[in-house]
């Protein structure tokens, strides 16, 4: 079992900068996708951000080029989140996720989530 703790989250004026943090309780980075979620009230769940262990990064359309995913060791992933707008306003959730490359087989964590709200 893995535990994911987010972090970072408050309130931030428009135009403002946050930083998201995910600790893991042991080192799954190596071998685990770590993502960013997001969920509005009356919004479904959507992608924010993924990070492979390759090293490789995928944006939502809408926060490209100002959200950066990253990790520091095996254990903590960031998002970074510049130009905020009220429309970022969600709670934002830790995932990580394996997925076998030639069987079905899949495992996946959840953090408990963070708020963050844009707002003048």
């Amino acid at each position: 079992q893995v535990q994911l703790v987010e972090s970072g989250g408050g309130l931030v004026q428009p135009g403002g900068s946050l930083r998201l943090s995910c600790a893991a309780s042991k080192s799954i980075f190596s071998t685990y996708t770590m993502a960013w979620y997001r969920q509005a009230p009356g919004n479904q769940r959507e992608l924010v951000a993924a990070l492979t262990p390759g090293g490789l990064t995928n944006y939502l359309g809408s926060v490209q080029g100002r959200f950066t995913v990253s990790g520091d060791n095996a254990k903590n992933t960031y998002l970074q989140m510049n130009s905020l707008k009220p429309e970022d306003t969600a709670v934002y959730y830790c995932n990580a996720k394996y997925t076998s490359l030639y069987t079905y087989y899949t495992n996946e964590y959840w953090g408990q989530g963070t708020q963050v709200t844009v707002s003048s």
